[in-house]
């Protein structure tokens, strides 16, 4: 955050700073920014992208109402290049002017790598990727429905649906490895003793060719397959999976939910992939009655991306919640608010309806939300869409 009108004060920081793509926005009066850290280049830029053009139309929508009590809200983007070194490098300049609060990033690498910086005096973190875990009470924040809680969902469709014998396959990055330990955790819970895990396969996500570990998961007769990992290297696995004749009910992260991924490689998608995701995905279906604050959100949400000529999906969905909450926090405190003001709001915000439901942190901290507010979808390649075939919890809806 900083008040457009103040100098940034970055100083002798700024030569650094040249080299790495941060450069200070220009400076006009009336307005609050925002600064954030995403991978707008890079292995995660399908995300950072789609989130930066959440937040363009998010700031939009909250001008268009007046901004923040008549303050213009404006977010400041710079490129971590999908590295968490250079994530790191840009935190340190964005603290040079002492925000109260920064969005980013977006991948598991880069907000573990900034939390550290953050964590005595600030500034509130918003991290827009949900497979981080962060300490309860501190600086740090993080969007939509956890990688555990979805995780908790998915498992629960699958058993109820029968198909107890389950193989995975991880990425061995942070990303990766929270989703293995997470994902076994689940399986380990009593009502989850009849899943059986067949096969563990890993790989980096530099390789580009997994016929091996794919050879392998098919000789161990899976009933369901769990492929967890983010953007190029997933289509690496669904490609590897055809070679390998491989066709059994396939699910990833919710990582993957969006359209650019599905457009370039739906000639090799699996027949049957599912996604956990939070419940954006259910607005305007009838199977979901919604509570009116939350319906309206919802609303609000898809007509901004609906006007814009756009079609919203996870990237959208990341962004949209955590930049809305911090524009309520700050009506409320003001836009002078301090870090502590406004991490001490958030821990014991309540009530606060988003596109994902209504978020309650004393219940869930740093977060808001949890398996409640997680369903299953299956990706209709017909429609070009995800269908929501569960509950909320994972239960399967009735056929």
């Amino acid at each position: 955050m900083t008040r457009r009108g103040t100098p940034l004060a970055l100083g002798a920081a700024l030569g650094t700073a040249a080299l790495l793509g941060f450069a200070p926005p220009s400076l006009a009066a009336g307005s609050y920014d925002i600064q954030v850290v995403m991978p707008l280049t890079g292995g995660g830029s399908f995300l950072g992208h789609g989130e930066r053009q959440s937040l363009e139309l998010a700031e939009k929508t909250v001008n268009d109402a007046g901004g923040i009590k008549g303050t213009q809200l404006h977010f400041v983007f710079h490129d971590d290049q999908t590295n968490p070194q250079t994530a790191v490098q840009l935190t340190n300049q964005v603290m040079v002017s002492h925000p109260a609060v920064m969005i980013g990033s977006s991948i598991v690498a880069m907000c573990s790598a900034m939390a550290p910086l953050v964590a005595a005096n600030g500034p509130v973190q918003y991290c827009l990727s949900p497979g981080v875990h962060p300490t309860k009470g501190s600086y740090s924040f993080t969007s939509s429905v956890s990688t555990l809680d979805l995780a908790n969902a998915l498992i629960r469709y699958f058993r109820i649906k029968g198909w107890t014998r389950v193989a995975l396959m991880f990425s061995t990055d942070a990303s990766g490895q929270d989703a293995e330990r997470g994902i076994k955790s689940v399986l380990d819970l009593p009502e989850n003793k009849s899943m059986k895990i067949v096969e563990t396969a890993h790989f980096a996500t530099t390789d580009v060719n997994v016929s091996a570990q794919l050879e392998n998961v098919k000789a161990a007769n899976p009933q369901a397959f769990i492929a967890w990992s983010t953007g190029a290297a997933i289509a690496t696995i669904f490609r590897g999976m055809i070679q390998a004749g491989l066709d059994v009910p396939t699910a990833t992260t919710d990582g993957n939910m969006t359209r650019a991924q599905m457009t370039q490689y739906e000639s090799f998608l699996p027949k049957q992939l599912y996604f956990p995701a939070a419940e954006w995905v259910v607005a305007n279906d009838p199977k979901f009655p919604m509570e009116a604050a939350v319906a309206e959100r919802q609303k609000a949400f898809y007509a901004a991306f609906k006007q814009a000529g756009l079609q919203p999906d996870i990237a959208s969905e990341l962004a949209w919640d955590p930049a809305m909450i911090l524009v309520d926090v700050l009506k409320q405190l003001g836009t002078s608010a301090s870090a502590q003001q406004i991490r001490d709001h958030l821990l014991s915000l309540k009530g606060f309806a988003g596109i994902n439901g209504v978020y309650d942190f004393e219940r869930e901290p740093q977060r808001g939300l949890n398996v409640s507010n997680a369903v299953v979808t299956r990706w209709d390649s017909g429609a070009k869409t995800w269908r929501v075939v569960s509950k909320a919890t994972g239960e399967p809806l009735s056929p």
